[in-house]
């Protein structure tokens, strides 16, 4: 089965409430969020922990990942529940997520951009670090080349990362079968 979740067109709201960053029993004894807005927490922390492959679809928007995306990244980053720590297992621990990425410049080492992608570094550090996620990364670079004017000379190199792209996504969809839940930004 393939749960699919489009952030761009269906967005989830932001956190109503800072205690929602904790797993119940780690909240302070007068927390009280919004029953509505723990429920849709639990929901996607449930489907979350329901999948057996995450697969990101993460676009490069300003140097940073959209904002539909850190929302839910917030909703399922819960320490004590699903970000192990001391007083909790690690529920995800080996479970593997592809992020797919698209970056408009070139960003290799030496040039102006090294460095910008504020977005995969983030992701990286909450499912890989914090959460115990197997995160593999399949980075296309100029992928609009052939049509931006100033980014004509490196349409060959768009083009061919790209093709690399689908090449690993292919081989990696393979590998991971076919039971997976999907969230595309």
């Amino acid at each position: 089965m393939v749960v699919y979740r489009d952030l761009h067109a269906d967005p989830l709201p932001h956190l109503a409430d800072a205690s929602l960053h904790w797993a119940a029993r780690l909240r302070s004894a007068d927390a009280s969020p919004e029953p509505a807005a723990e429920d849709l927490q639990q929901r996607l922390i449930a489907e979350l922990l329901g999948a057996d492959v995450l697969l990101i679809g993460v676009p490069l928007y300003n140097y940073s990942l959209p904002s539909s995306l850190k929302a839910w990244l917030d909703h399922i980053h819960v320490p004590g529940q699903t970000a192990p720590s001391a007083i909790s297992s690690a529920p995800l621990t080996g479970r593997p997520a592809v992020l797919v990425t698209s970056r408009g410049g070139n960003y290799d080492s030496g040039t102006v951009n090294e460095g910008r992608d504020h977005a995969t570094p983030v992701l990286e550090l909450i499912l890989g670090e914090e959460m115990g996620v197997a995160v593999t990364v399949i980075a296309t670079s100029l992928p609009l080349a052939s049509s931006v004017p100033a980014l004509a000379g490196q349409t060959g190199r768009g083009e061919s990362e790209y093709a690399h792209a689908l090449r690993l996504a292919r081989d990696l969809g393979e590998q991971l079968g076919s039971s997976t839940t999907t969230f595309r930004q």
